[in-house]
């Protein structure tokens, strides 16, 4: 009876994860340029609609760095930094809906080269999941739109 459970469990979980497509969860738009470039386009798209990047955190340095201490010599970028940032506005309607909604907050975008293709710079970021209330999935497809309007200008 265990091994049914755990046969019915396993196979529930292929299936919710083979559901999730990288579409569902993640948006990942590419350009042609150089990183510091395409980066710092996508920090005016945020500060051209009044938000303030409040965190850069160094992915890429961050993994080179400690991939020596830990005897790993496989090169994951050539650049990444991902941008934290928040709309109050945007923020507020989103957690007045739902307070779970704490958890889609700070919104990250993250900018990266991978080796191979040091002129194609990847600008990626997590889609928030559109649950909960009428309300809250309002709030949270603003959300999604607001990454999205930031990703698009970078892109121009």
């Amino acid at each position: 009876m265990f091994r049914n459970i755990l046969a019915a469990m396993l196979l529930f979980a292929g299936l919710v994860h083979g559901a999730l497509a990288a579409g569902d969860y993640m948006a990942v738009s590419t350009k042609t340029g150089n990183f510091q470039d395409v980066r710092d386009d996508v920090e005016m798209a945020i500060t051209d609609r009044g938000m303030v990047v409040n965190n850069v955190s160094h992915v890429g340095e961050m993994l080179e760095r400690t991939g020596k201490d830990l005897g790993d010599s496989k090169q994951v970028f050539l650049k990444a930094e991902a941008l934290e940032f928040c709309s109050a506005v945007v923020s507020r309607k989103m957690m007045e809906a739902d307070p779970d909604n704490i958890v889609f907050c700070p919104y990250v975008i993250s900018v990266y080269v991978v080796p191979g293709k040091p002129h194609e710079v990847r600008i990626a970021y997590r889609k928030p999941q559109i649950i909960g209330s009428p309300a809250s999935q309002k709030a949270l497809k603003a959300v999604d739109e607001l990454l999205s309007g930031i990703v698009k200008d970078a892109l121009q």
